[in-house]
């Protein structure tokens, strides 16, 4: 089934005096699917964003939000938005926010069903302001939604949540796809990426360096990731060719990272009959996004 395209950049220039902000960056954002922004600090991600809102204008290039102008008041009413630095000022409950959010668009979810979807009853009736950082996240959260939007933009959305929390979060963010919503994600969890999106694309200085799924950007690393408890010394393993990276922690489990895990493994048995806990795992995004981002500004 092709899915329809709800937001594109097309060859979008932005500069902020003489530093480049985006460098002729193309993105498309498809129904149903979590679209994963990664990249270092300052390489556009932000500014990307904000264009696609109508938040800033681009120098050149196009770009369109649900068919139009993200400047339409239509088309942005169909969009959901959890950005780091918002926080509703006003001291009143998650209830009474949704009774006055919801009021705002022509077909907006019941507060009853945003409750349900975003899993926030525990924090409901409690006051905005009196709420932990991490619960104010939720709150924003279920406000994103509240308007029934075909695209949420989620900026960091499980930040200052514990795990429990966060894995929550995930399950209510997976509810969302399973609505057909469409979802940007931009978070410094890359484990969280790995697990929620469908597609990835990384930004550096303002161009897209790499994107597909998220199998697809982990193969574009060779190196795999070997741990284990052994005898041999660390300076020893270290000066082996194949091995990238040795490091080894407060209980003695070594890891390293690895051109050619057999040949490593092979080593390791042959020079130590006690060798324990050996673990072999491809690489994953937060090793592509070392690969692919090294050298550029986190």
């Amino acid at each position: 089934m092709t899915s329809h395209i709800l937001a594109a950049l097309e060859g979008v220039h932005k500069r902020y005096g003489d530093q480049i902000a985006l460098d002729g960056l193309d993105l498309e954002v498809r129904e149903g699917e979590l679209l994963a922004l990664l990249g270092p600090n300052g390489a556009g991600k932000t500014t990307a964003i904000a264009i696609l809102l109508g938040l800033r204008r681009p120098d050149a290039g196009s770009v369109r939000l649900l068919g139009g102008s993200p400047r339409d008041i239509a088309n942005r009413r169909g969009v959901g938005v959890m950005l780091q630095q918002e926080q509703p000022m006003v001291d009143m409950t998650l209830r009474e926010l949704l009774d006055v959010v919801t009021s705002y668009y022509p077909n907006p979810l019941t507060p009853a069903e945003v409750i349900e979807i975003t899993r926030t009853d525990d924090i409901a009736g409690r006051q905005y302001m009196r709420l932990s950082g991490g619960q104010q996240r939720r709150v924003q959260y279920a406000l994103a939604i509240c308007g029934r939007p075909q695209l949420v933009f989620l900026d960091e959305p499980t930040a200052g949540l514990d795990v429990e929390s966060r894995e929550m979060q995930w399950d209510t963010i997976r509810a969302l796809l399973a609505r057909r919503t469409a979802i940007v994600l931009t978070t410094h969890y890359l484990e969280e990426a790995e697990e929620l999106a469908d597609r990835v694309i990384m930004l550096a200085e303002g161009r897209v360096i790499a994107h597909g799924t998220v199998d697809e950007m982990c193969a574009l690393v060779p190196r795999k990731t070997l741990s284990c408890h052994t005898s041999i010394g660390l300076e020893r393993i270290a000066s082996w060719p194949e091995v990238g990276e040795a490091t080894i922690d407060r209980k003695g489990l070594l890891t390293l990272v690895v051109s050619d895990a057999e040949a490593v493994a092979r080593q390791l048995l042959a020079a130590d009959s006690g060798l324990r806990d050996l673990e072999v795992r491809p690489a994953g995004l937060q090793d592509a996004f070392k690969a692919l981002t090294n050298g550029s500004r986190r």
